[in-house]
């Protein structure tokens, strides 16, 4: 089946799925799945909008309240998990994922899904240290330093992703694995972004947790965002005990979605013509959530995950096919995902504004009914349960982002101490000056090397990680190729209908005088560019 992914989406829905059907026309295809990876911003009102972690500038409304009001529907069934800059209020209602709106389903703090045959999972939010070993206790209103840690990766979920067993073929995360810059081509990356080099030098670009979970899961594709570059690159595993041959997993990064960036492509997946086309559960993942059911921390105190040594008694807890079939006969058999959203908010209304409105804490009937089919506590009702009894403790002021000396599950990480700037990315400092040229920082491409090669040598690869194996020039090169091979399946905003070309205004630099002055376009489609931009500037 072909399935789109994109990059980060930053609410703007319209212009992506119109990217699509502008795709599925010129290219006589039909998209079956679209992938998000993350800053989705799945934002309902006025008080979503507020609970995003970003400066004042950015707020802006964008399209989903149309798909959440049903004055608009996805036209392709779209799944997506989150990044750093969401509507947390909102999909903290899911911790356990589903519906934000007809044919848009969340994957959760983290999750596994089916669709035709197809196994699909995903870890929400960003990796920092500082945040790692809490529970999920925040709650709106949020202040200042919730209003972030909101959004940071829990070792809780990365411990339930570790307790599977079967193959993985998709996995989504918003920050990239760290190390995975090593497997594709780092001098045509670090051409494009500098500023990457310090860390891609040392070695600390990235999610160390993701990393794990990548040399666990072994899946078959690896999409993520964040960074705001299109990146290709193949990992090769060590071969396992049991494997005839050893795995390997192709990574894909995509842009975010503006004009001329590479946002999004469209990748053939196998799948099972036989399975259902109907978006499912994923069983193994169901009896790991229960069996991990009673491993639940909601407040801001550190905690480790179970270890093999004297501290417990019990620290394996993925589950036996006994385990497996139990949970099925249970549900007959049936774990197709039922079509049960429904509003839990006022939507915005464009002729009646209502700038106070504040966010609260709200139970999503989705997840009530979802706890009680599965037998598992609500993490969100247990948090509201302690804050309406006053239970909740407030985060020790030094125990956050501004102790950079807090221990780490990770001893090596410096993801707190980050020393690279990205200037396309969108920073609450920015509110401190909106002025701010962050440009001197950005190293784009030449004309003669635009995103869309992603040929991959080794020559200047340094310190590999040892668990990784990195595979020849000739395998890696093939593997690109095949991603890439979209040729006319890779799309870039503003390849489509004149409306799409028109940029999101970031004050990044990036279009400084109306151009950035760099040919990211391919040959065959100037023309189309080029009478787009005509269009546009007759609307203004």
């Amino acid at each position: 089946m072909k399935v789109a992914v994109e990059g980060c989406c930053h609410g703007e829905l319209d212009k992506i799925y119109e990217s699509i059907q502008f795709l599925e026309k010129k290219d006589n295809v039909k998209v079956d799945l679209l992938l998000c990876c993350g800053d989705f911003q799945a934002v309902r009102n006025e008080a979503d909008m507020n609970c995003m972690a970003v400066p004042l500038k950015y707020r802006h409304m964008q399209t989903f309240y149309k798909y959440y009001s049903g004055e608009k529907k996805a036209s392709v069934l779209t799944i997506f998990i989150g990044g750093n800059h969401e509507a947390s209020n909102h999909l903290q209602e899911l911790p356990y994922g589903g519906w934000v709106a007809p044919n848009i389903y969340y994957l959760g703090y983290a999750g596994v899904v089916k669709y035709r045959g197809v196994r699909i999972g995903g870890l929400s939010g960003i990796f920092k240290s500082h945040d790692y070993r809490k529970g999920h206790f925040e709650y709106p209103p949020y202040n200042q330093q919730t209003v972030r840690s909101a959004y940071h990766v829990r070792n809780i979920e990365v411990f339930k992703l570790k307790q599977l067993k079967q193959h993985m073929d998709i996995f989504l995360s918003h920050d990239w694995p760290r190390g995975i810059y090593h497997y594709g081509n780092k001098k045509q990356l670090l051409k494009m972004k500098a500023f990457f080099r310090p860390e891609v030098e040392a070695n600390t670009l990235g999610s160390p947790a993701a990393t794990e979970l990548l040399q666990h899961l072994k899946p078959s594709y690896w999409f993520a965002a964040h960074l705001h570059v299109k990146f290709a690159a193949l990992m090769q595993h060590p071969k396992s005990d049991g494997e005839q041959l050893p795995k390997a997993t192709k990574f894909l990064a995509l842009d975010k979605c503006l004009p001329r960036r590479d946002f999004l492509q469209v990748v053939e997946i196998e799948h099972n013509p036989n399975a259902s086309d109907h978006l499912e559960y994923d069983s193994e993942w169901l009896a790991v959530l229960k069996a991990t059911n009673e491993l639940i921390n909601i407040t801001p105190k550190n905690w480790n995950m179970p270890e093999n040594n004297s501290l417990y008694t019990k620290w394996d807890y993925s589950v036996s096919e006994k385990d497996i079939a139990e949970l099925l006969e249970e549900q007959g058999h049936d774990l197709q995902i039922p079509n049960n959203f429904s509003p839990t908010v006022p939507v915005y209304d464009p002729a009646n504004p209502q700038k106070s409105r504040e966010s609260v804490h709200l139970i999503n009937p989705q997840t009530t009914e979802f706890c009680a089919t599965f037998g598992l506590n609500d993490l969100n009702a247990k948090v509201k349960q302690m804050e309406d009894e006053g239970l909740i403790e407030e985060e020790d002021d030094m125990d956050g982002a501004e102790n950079p000396e807090e221990p780490s599950d990770y001893t090596t990480d410096t993801s707190g101490l980050s020393s690279s700037i990205n200037p396309d990315e969108i920073t609450l400092e920015d509110d401190v000056d909106d002025n701010g040229d962050l440009s001197t920082h950005s190293v784009e491409p030449s004309p003669d090397h635009p995103f869309t090669d992603s040929s991959t040598t080794f020559s200047d690869v340094r310190d590999l990680p040892d668990s990784m194996i990195v595979s020849s020039d000739e395998t890696q090169d093939s593997a690109n190729e095949e991603l890439d091979r979209s040729g006319d399946s890779s799309m870039t905003e503003g390849e489509g209908k004149g409306t799409l070309t028109k940029a999101v205004k970031r004050n990044s630099n990036e279009h400084e005088n109306g151009s950035s002055g760099i040919k990211l376009i391919k040959r065959r489609n100037q023309n189309i560019y080029r009478t787009q931009l005509d269009e546009n500037e007759d609307n203004e």
